[in-house]
């Protein structure tokens, strides 16, 4: 089997948000997304709601210069958002927004889905990162699939910027996924032999009339219906450009060690879809600093440790594709912590400085602006 590409392309979805008051643009002035596509072309479109805007990286070889064109499309999106005085964050809620204030954004595609799912849809005020990676072949694109699954709650770990909602602290990490996962066909994936069996699932779903198409399958991983890639949704949308980055390298080393793994005649064991899910809900509960089970010893293990494990199993995929720099982020975002942890801190440094409930907040938005362009 000759080997995949591995090319590396990066979607993100920010939020818009009132250089004044901190909360959502509910209704951007219309001259904007036209500002924004000066900056950033097609690399920008709109989202579900209209406070939000998604850019999506061209193809890649290396991480890094998928890295380099997220740092630009975040800096002309920037550029834009000045120009009406707004500002825009990556995080995956806003710490205090509320969802019923939001408007949805006319579109045919949109308008089923708001009629379709209800209520469940409309409270979708969140925003996600997704790392699509080259895998040429189907057949390896579905086997890589079901391998990769055990270590999607690492990444998820890594990358949660989630922790307020509507005002609250919600005491998870990533708050989105508790929203996120109230659709149909969302979370971990079903572990399937052949491309020809997922599209025999999918295949049934499009002909009993339950979905359109194979982009309605909302897996924390799936194959692209769009592109010849394995596309990873698990992960929240980071608040620095870096860490995006070193989500990125460790989801591209993985897959490259897992082929290399295949290319021996081994694999990674594949372990009971509850197993995984509880790493799952532990990652979205506790974030980078907390712990996962390690399904192997059968114990509990930091999350700093097994992102050690991974840089050590992955390394020499690291050296290949030429992203060991980000890979290596992972061990600082494991050690001193992610965007929710961050969030908190402003919040209560801003709390200890005097500022009352609703000023911490306005805190945790100027925070999340300023990371936003951060290099």
């Amino acid at each position: 089997m000759d080997r995949p590409s591995f090319t590396v392309g990066i979607e993100e979805e920010y939020l818009v948000v009132d250089a004044e008051t901190r909360d959502l643009v509910r209704t951007p002035d219309p001259g904007f997304l036209e500002a924004c596509e000066a900056q950033a072309g097609e690399r920008v479109t709109p989202e579900y709601l209209q406070c939000q805007v998604e850019v999506g990286t061209r193809p890649h070889e290396s991480v890094g210069a998928a890295v380099d064109e997220l740092r630009a499309l975040r800096r002309g999106l920037a550029e834009a958002a000045d120009g009406f005085g707004y500002r825009v964050i990556a995080a995956s809620t806003h710490p205090f927004a509320k969802w019923r204030r939001q408007t949805h954004t006319r579109k045919a595609r949109y308008d089923a889905l708001r009629s379709d799912l209800g209520q469940t849809v409309r409270r979708l005020l969140i925003c996600g990162c997704h790392v699509h990676v080259g895998i040429e072949d189907e057949d390896l694109r579905v086997d890589l699939m079901n391998q990769v699954a055990y270590f999607l709650p690492h990444l998820l770990a890594l990358s949660c910027s989630s922790p307020f909602w509507e005002g609250e602290d919600t005491g998870l990490a990533s708050y989105r996924l508790t929203v996120f996962d109230a659709l149909p066909r969302t979370g971990l994936p079903d572990q399937l032999h052949s491309w020809s069996e997922y599209r025999r699932l999918a295949d049934q779903l499009i002909a009993a009339g339950c979905i359109e198409d194979a982009t309605r399958i909302w897996w924390d991983v799936r194959p692209s219906d769009k592109f010849p890639t394995l596309e990873q949704r698990v992960t929240d949308v980071c608040s620095r450009v870096r860490d995006a980055g070193a989500i990125a390298a460790v989801y591209q080393c993985l897959l490259a060690y897992l082929f290399r793994l295949r290319s021996r005649n081994q694999r990674w064991r594949l372990y009971p879809t509850t197993l995984v899910a509880e790493n799952r809900w532990r990652a979205q509960r506790y974030g980078a600093r907390g712990e996962l089970v390690d399904h192997g010893r059968r114990r509990m293990a930091p999350i700093a440790d097994l992102v050690e494990e991974v840089i050590e199993l992955v390394s020499p995929e690291a050296e290949v594709l030429g992203c060991r720099t980000e890979l290596l982020h992972a061990r600082a975002i494991a050690r001193e912590g992610g965007s929710a942890e961050r969030q908190r801190a402003a919040y209560a440094a801003a709390r200890e400085a005097g500022a009352d409930s609703d000023a911490a907040m306005r805190a945790v938005v100027d925070r999340l602006a300023e990371e936003f362009l951060e290099t």
